[in-house]
This record gives structure tokens, sequence and C-alpha cells, in this order.
């Protein structure tokens, strides 16, 4: 069972910590309550991330292939340019010189835009990456920054792009779906 909350409390009695949480499916807590007493259950509590729509993934698209077409490069090569540049979407690891290889070749594995960068460390032996993840973990407003990148080089190229009003409102969508 799923469930949503943003609001928790806890309280104690003689059996120990009890942690409570509110939320707006009454039927569901209701049939929880009643019906799984007694067993046990691994419960996880995660954080909810606003999710883009998937009509901003094809626009996206739909962009870098104008782009790439004019700039005559490919497209995949462009996109993960743009990866690098959101903010907000990278690890840095320090690792053993000899394992760094492994550890770019596996994280490019998870998709298209699951970039790497390599860089020196202070420690002898050792190098530094950075883990770039691909868009398709992208928040709302990672992915309204990639587009927003996107477009502005599709403009500086007489690339046609959305109108500001239809672009204001796909970003307002973006905003109101939830993953």
């Amino acid at each position: 069972m799923k469930l949503q909350s943003d609001t928790f409390k806890w309280l104690e009695d003689s059996g120990g910590t009890w942690l409570c949480f509110r939320t707006t499916r009454k039927e569901a807590a209701y049939a929880c309550a009643e019906t799984e007493q007694g067993a046990l259950h691994d419960i996880s509590i995660v954080k909810h991330r606003e999710r883009r729509s998937l009509d901003a993934n094809a626009y996206c698209w739909v962009l870098l292939d104008k782009l790439a077409e004019k700039l005559n490069m490919p497209k995949t090569d462009l996109y993960r340019s743009y990866i690098r540049e959101i903010g907000g979407n990278s690890e840095t690891v320090c690792v053993l010189e000899k394992a760094a290889d492994n550890l770019i070749s596996g994280w490019s594995r998870n998709g298209i835009g699951w970039v790497t960068d390599k860089m020196p460390s202070k420690l002898n032996g050792c190098v530094n990456v950075v883990l770039y993840y691909g868009s398709s973990t992208y928040s709302v407003g990672q992915m309204s920054r990639l587009i927003n990148l996107i477009v502005e080089d599709c403009k500086a190229q007489g690339i046609e792009t959305l109108p500001p009003q239809k672009l204001a409102s796909m970003m307002d969508e973006w905003g109101r779906k939830r993953g």
C-alpha cells in the first residue's frame, strides 16, 4: 500500500514509540489498520518529488533534434553536454584510479544522460569522478532549467520554439503533475 503524507507526529507508551502520519485516503488507512494488524511489515518513508510530464521530455527531444541538425552534430552528444550544465544533478566521488573506468562504465549503463567527468585528486592513486544523473531523474525545476537552456540556444540559431505563453503553460503543467 502506498500513501502520502505531509504531517507526522510521534508518541510513546509502555509498548514503545509510535510514528503517526496524516493521509487523505481514509478508506486505505482504515483497511490497513483492520487487516494488517499482527503481521510484521517493512515500512519506507521516501520524500515525494514532483515529476516532469512526458510532454516536457518529448519537447526536449524535439528541440534537441532541431538544434543537432542545425549544428550538424549528434543529438545525444548535445543532450549530454546540457546535462552537465543543469546543477544539482551530480555527485562527486573519490575512487582508486584503477577502479574509475569500471565505475564510469557502470554509471553510463543507466541511460544516455548518465555521464561522468574524471578529474585529478589530491590523494595519491585516486581520481575524482563527477557522476551526473540523467534527466529521467529530474525534478520539475531541473527539467525546466534543461529546456530553458535548449530553448535559448535554439533561439540563437533561429530555430522556432514554443511561444513564451505556451512554454509557461507547459511549465505550469509540470508543477501540477505529481508522480
